[in-house]
């Protein structure tokens, strides 16, 4: 290869590969396309091979390149090319490949000088280029010739717009020495996606083709026209070299030669040729590398940020250490233990955000399921006056009673006290579901040792099993005790003496209408698509009412639903719904919001369902009872309504029992709400803690061999060999960018030319001491150096400035005329 200047920055970016590679990521550099952009026969061709250093593109007079030919350059170990249509076949001989890609564009154009915008893809593998991508582009042409279309000018100029307008693609603007620059196509393409001149390097070729006595020095030296980068020159084998089988190495050496001997080239010598031309691009690919480094190092910091406090572990792991074992057992034991606690006391660090675990979720049992669940098992009140009336009427039997029996009253609350068992059990069920989950989420941090964390989960659950029982013992045993002894003498009992009210009317406090429940956002979903379908709203629930604002703020109320004669039932969740929903109904069949019968509310979840529907027991507002429960006593209960219905004096009876019922009963529930969570408490999650602490290790060291519970699992010796690999790695991929910061440079770009596009000079000529002005930069300088041909002004490009002859003053060039022609 002869490209020098790739050859030195390939060991930069295989450093960074290898650095990547060694973590298991890929380097992804990004390096900037170039792309080649000129007129037919400009030499666009040669200047790209002169880039790679190697001979393979096709070569003629006239238009050669018929189709774009995308060059990916790949490093690898050994050389060869291959094209994305003969997949699978590899190119050694570069002539070989010419061959190819005349025969793939003649295959698709046709020979007769047809052109093509479906690329040829060329892949070039070697060991001498970087990872780039090069793109020879068929030049700009005015007239179509052989089997070209009529609107080839513009055919060539869209599939050239198709690459350089591409932040990410550098332009070559190609042109030829024996042409005028004022009508450059590949400068005008390049100014319109380029405005700022920021990617686009000007390229003048075929300097030795020029008429005697003509040269190009005042485009070179960067003033007419000016580019923000610059113009550089090269001299480009000839058709007769190629055909003489002229290396590019002997090529270039009499490229050099030209530019020292040349009198007008010789004092820039040091900045032309395809050697400068290979410097500049491959300092832009360094200036890339070096952009990139910045967020390649934070992301690596990041890295090994997050990696640190776990290698520091891993660091000091010594399989050989006799007591390794047993103390990373003693470890794990606390750790779950510590774990376990937070769970369930709560903790400040690791906090769930997702959902409720551990001590929130039984908490939420005892307080909101446990309750709601309990009133669940109270009975309709036809069905409740039923049943006292039968139980009035069976205990007097062939008498008539003058006096309300207190027997009917006693096996009526007994009836409804042995109901309370279903949803005590069901609520030790359901704190031991969540205990076991809870212990399930502990030992997810004993992962890395599969026996340790199966035995420790065998344990656990046993004796949580094993509470279970004792638990449920105890818990029917409160039951059993309420069913003992009715204490009639409670202090909050009404008794006989106040029953003839209603319970329900005497209990209400002047301030019960203010106390707020509840409040939180629920979606009303049965409005009308033509009132706007289904809206969330703020919901305020009291002991009163049920009132709904338009936000949180509570300034616009929409609606104040009162609570008298309500009840809940469930709601099946829609088939495009994700939303849990439920319904409030009038038992008396009126609407409950304008013209609904029913108000159905819906939430994100079913939790937050119940955790409503336990908020509206607590305001009075109960579940429906179950249609089949009304179903089986529909007929009895009719014509026992129609029975006492006929007797005053058996209503009164009935009314009287059905109060001190519902006084009793509150007593019960409540001391039954309050004791189940203290037995729970104390006879299981009490229990299991203090079991954990002090007996969980005493069981796993009797349940075994210790080392075989300690024994890791494949995939954490696996873990431990990663983080310790990749926590090395990064430390090395850091200090392999840090020294690619310290020995490599940055390039600053060159400062803005006035207005290169424009077509005119870099400045406003001043006038001279005559008054008259100067001539322009475009005319040579007469051998005597008369007034009226002063020498071409010595001002520095973006390349830098350069040295004229000792007896040439500085002028500058004289703007607002049309740019002269490069003289032929």
């Amino acid at each position: 290869m002869g490209n020098r200047g790739m050859e030195d920055l390939i060991p930069l970016v295989n450093k960074l590969q290898d650095a990547f590679s060694g973590i298991g990521q890929s380097c992804n550099l990004d390096l900037p396309q170039i792309a080649v952009v000129g007129g037919q026969s400009a030499g666009k061709s040669s200047v790209l091979e002169n880039f790679v250093g190697r001979d393979f593109l096709p070569r003629g007079s006239g238009i050669v390149t018929r189709r774009p030919l995308v060059l990916q350059l790949i490093s690898a170990n050994a050389e060869w090319a291959e094209f994305l249509h003969c997949k699978g076949k590899k190119f050694t001989d570069f002539d070989e490949v010419r061959q190819e890609i005349e025969a793939e564009t003649d295959r698709i154009t046709g020979a007769n000088k047809g052109i093509s915008p479906v690329p040829i893809n060329l892949r070039v593998y070697s060991p001498h280029v970087l990872n780039l991508t090069l793109i020879d582009l068929p030049g700009i042409t005015k007239v179509p010739v052989g089997d070209q279309p009529v609107d080839i000018e513009q055919q060539i100029r869209d599939m050239i717009m198709q690459f350089i307008c591409r932040e990410s693609c550098l332009i070559l603007a190609v042109t030829p020495a024996n042409s005028d620059l004022a009508n450059s196509d590949a400068l005008k393409l390049a100014k319109d996606v380029d405005p700022q001149g920021q990617r686009t390097i000007g390229v003048i070729t075929k300097l030795d083709l020029m008429d005697e006595g003509t040269d190009a020095r005042e485009v070179l030296e960067n003033k007419l026209l000016p580019l923000r980068r610059g113009y550089i020159g090269v001299v480009n084998r000839s058709q007769k070299d190629i055909d003489g089988k002229k290396d590019i190495k002997m090529a270039m050496a009499a490229e050099r030669k030209f530019f020292l001997t040349h009198p007008a080239y010789r004092h820039m010598a040091e900045k032309m040729g395809t050697p400068c031309l290979q410097k500049v691009l491959n300092q832009q690919l360094t200036n890339h590398i070096r952009d990139t480094l910045p967020a390649f190092r934070s992301k690596l910091q990041t890295q090994l940020l997050s990696l640190d406090k776990e290698a520091e572990e891993y660091r000091g792991y010594r399989p050989d250490d006799p007591g390794r074992k047993t103390k990373q057992l003693l470890q794990m034991v606390q750790q779950f233990s510590v774990d376990f606690e937070k769970r369930i006391e709560g903790s400040g660090d690791q906090v769930d955000t997702v959902e409720l675990s551990g001590g929130a979720k039984i908490n939420r049992i005892f307080h909101e399921r446990f309750p709601f669940e309990l009133v669940k098992m109270e009975c309709d009140d036809k069905e409740m006056r039923r049943e006292i009336s039968y139980a009035i009427k069976n205990i007097h039997g062939i008498r008539t009673g003058l006096f309300t029996p207190d027997m009917a009253f006693e096996a009526i609350v007994k009836k409804q006290i042995v109901k309370i068992k279903e949803p005590c059990i069901k609520c030790v069920d359901m704190v031991i579901q969540e205990l076991i989950n809870t212990v399930r989420q502990c030992t997810n941090k004993l992962d890395c040792f599969p026996r340790l964390r199966e035995e420790t989960e065998r344990i656990v659950t046993s004796h949580i099993r094993d509470r279970e029982s004792r638990a449920k013992d105890q818990v029917l045993l409160l039951i059993d005790v309420q069913l003992s002894y009715i204490n009639t003498n409670h202090e909050d009992f009404i008794g006989f003496a106040n029953a003839q009210q209603s319970s329900k009317q005497s209990s209400k406090q002047s301030n019960a209408a203010s106390q707020v429940i509840r409040k939180g956002w629920l979606t009303i979903n049965n409005i009308s698509i033509i009132k706007g379908g289904a809206k969330e709203y703020w919901f305020v629930l009291t002991a009163e009412s049920l009132s709904w604002f338009k936000d949180d703020e509570e300034k616009e109320k929409k609606y104040m639903l009162p609570l008298d004669n309500l009840k809940v039932r469930d709601v099946e969740k829609g088939f495009m719904s994700s939303k849990h929903a439920f319904a409030i109904f009038n038992t008396e069949q009126r609407n409950v919001y304008k013209d609904n019968r029913f108000l159905e509310l819906a939430c994100d979840t079913q939790d937050e369902v119940d955790s409503w529907r336990a908020s509206l027991l607590r305001a009075g507002v109960y579940p429906e009872r179950s249609s089949n429960v009304e179903s089986e006593g529909g007929g009895s209960s009719s014509s026992s309504q129609d029975n006492f219905s006929m007797d005053p004096q058996l209503e009164r009876k009935v009314e009287t029992i059905r109060n001190l019922v519902d006084s009793y009963m509150a007593i019960v529930n409540k001391c039954i709400r309050d004791l189940m969570p203290k037995t729970i408490m104390h006879l299981m999650i009490s229990n299991v803690k203090d079991f954990i602490n002090a007996e969980l290790l005493a069981q796993l060291y009797s349940a075994g061999d210790q080392g075989a519970l300690m024994d890791e699992s494949q995939e954490q010796v696996q873990r431990r060999d990663e983080v310790l690999r990749t926590h090395q790695s990064l430390k090395e991929a850091l200090a392999i960018i840090g020294d690619i910061s310290t020995t490599t440079i940055s390039t600053p770009m060159p400062p803005p030319v006035n207005d290169w596009r424009s077509g005119g000079g870099n400045r406003s000529p001043p006038t001279s001491p005559t008054g008259s002005r100067r001539m322009s930069s475009g005319q040579r300088p007469s051998p005597g150096g008369g007034r009226g041909a002063p020498p071409p002004p010595n001002r520095p490009g973006p390349l830098g400035p350069f040295n004229n002859s000792a007896d040439s003053p500085q002028v500058p060039s004289r703007p607002n005329r049309a740019p002269p022609s490069i003289p032929r």
